[in-house]
């Protein structure tokens, strides 16, 4: 029977890394939601997408009965227990969000994610079962928040294709050798690695330069490197094909994006091909040490996180100058580029250009040509499919963009 990951309307509470690809593509751990069910089932995973995304993650299963898997949900024991055992025409939800089915109802292939709610679930005739104890990914935070729990469990099917290579370099010191796998064709000299309180992955090609400083539960996902005198504090995921240095502390880096100098980076979330210029800082923790507030899209306002610490969620294709100051629970949307002096506002609408002294919109073809040009440098290319998500997100976060109507 094959198996579906699908999108629900928490969807929303993901943007700004929603804008462009699914819920369940999202890096957390060592691998994305989609991968890790498919490591933890031994099974193809099949992804369906809101529409606009999907000709870039295609909807290909068969149209036949499936177990369906909310994208946000992860994965343990008893929900594996569970999927074996669904009745046919079932669903199991815990509280309001439906978090498996079985069935092969023909209406659910073209369905909109509005049709993978409760009550549509109930409309369909799907007999309800309720569970408690399930894990959600269900605020932007829960990405660097889950992150250590997350790299922990993929550890053993991120580390079970191949022997370690282990740390051979003798100038570099090793603590916990047990706990640090090294993938083929990674270069380490002169560090110093600290996986006592929890394991470090680094993944194949992946290069740790002289003098960095790596303490606590980390994932170098591959194709990634730590430049010369870098300070990696935990709980941290980077890469693939990312570079960073200065300070940094339990962040995920997503693909193809750079944090590559000094400056502090902490309890934060960066989408794919971002870039983050030389000095730049974010806040992490109010100075009166209260709650920190994140824009939250589907409500149009900010909204309580619940934690103290949280520090810049940056969306793809989004940029800074040097020396930018980022406040804490600072959201920047998909192609911003942000300069200047002083700190800029906590939320920053897509395709922004400019700063303190005011903003203006980055204009779609503009923004395009720069996202050519940068992945030009990995030898890679804008996709048609691509530039028409660019070009939907665009045109939904016009109205954010309050300037444009000024």
């Amino acid at each position: 029977m094959q198996h579906i990951l699908f999108e629900d309307k928490g969807r929303a509470d993901f943007l700004p890394f929603t804008y462009t690809r699914p819920v369940y593509e999202l890096r957390c751990g060592i691998f994305s939601n989609i991968e890790r069910w498919a490591f933890t089932l031994q099974l193809h995973m099949y992804g369906k997408a809101t529409a606009y995304l999907q000709p870039a993650y295609p909807f290909e299963a068969r149209r036949e009965e499936s177990i369906w898997i909310n994208g946000r949900l992860l994965p343990n024991n008893e929900l594996i227990r569970l999927i074996g055992e669904l009745p046919p025409e079932t669903y199991v939800a815990q509280g309001d969000t439906v978090l498996l089915a079985r069935s092969g109802t023909p209406g659910l292939w073209d369905s909109p994610i509005e049709s993978f709610e409760k009550e549509n679930w109930d409309k369909l005739g799907l007999l309800p079962m309720q569970f408690e104890g399930a894990q959600l990914l269900e605020q932007l935070p829960c990405l660097f928040q889950k992150n250590a729990q997350l790299i922990r469990y993929d550890f053993s099917f991120a580390t079970q294709a191949s022997p370690s290579q282990g740390v051979t370099d003798p100038h570099s010191r090793v603590y916990g050798q047990d706990n640090i796998y090294v993938a083929e064709g990674v270069k380490i000299r002169a560090a110093v690695i600290n996986a006592e309180d929890g394991p470090v992955y680094i993944g194949p090609n992946s290069e740790i330069q002289e003098g960095s400083l790596i303490k606590g539960t980390h994932a170098l996902v591959g194709n990634t490197t730590i430049n010369m005198g870098a300070k990696l504090r935990g709980d941290s995921t980077f890469g693939p094909h990312v570079k960073v240095g200065g300070e940094i502390a339990n962040s995920v880096i997503m693909g193809y994006s750079n944090k590559g100098h000094e400056g502090y980076l902490g309890n934060s979330v960066l989408g794919y091909w971002c870039n983050l210029g030389a000095d730049t800082n974010t806040s992490n923790l109010k100075n009166n040490y209260a709650e920190v507030k994140l824009w939250h899209y589907p409500t149009g306002r900010f909204k309580p996180t619940g934690t103290q610490f949280c520090g810049l969620m940056m969306g793809d294709h989004s940029k800074c100058g040097i020396n930018t100051m980022f406040n804490t629970g600072t959201v920047v949307g998909v192609g911003a580029n942000i300069f200047g002096a002083d700190y800029p506002r906590n939320f920053i609408p897509s395709f922004s250009w400019g700063g303190t002294k005011g903003m203006q919109t980055f204009k779609l073809e503009k923004m395009k040509e720069v996202a050519k040009v940068v992945m030009s440098r990995r030898k890679l290319k804008l996709t048609a499919a691509e530039e028409a998500i660019l070009a939907s997100v665009y045109e939904t976060s016009a109205p954010y963009r309050r300037w444009e109507t000024k």
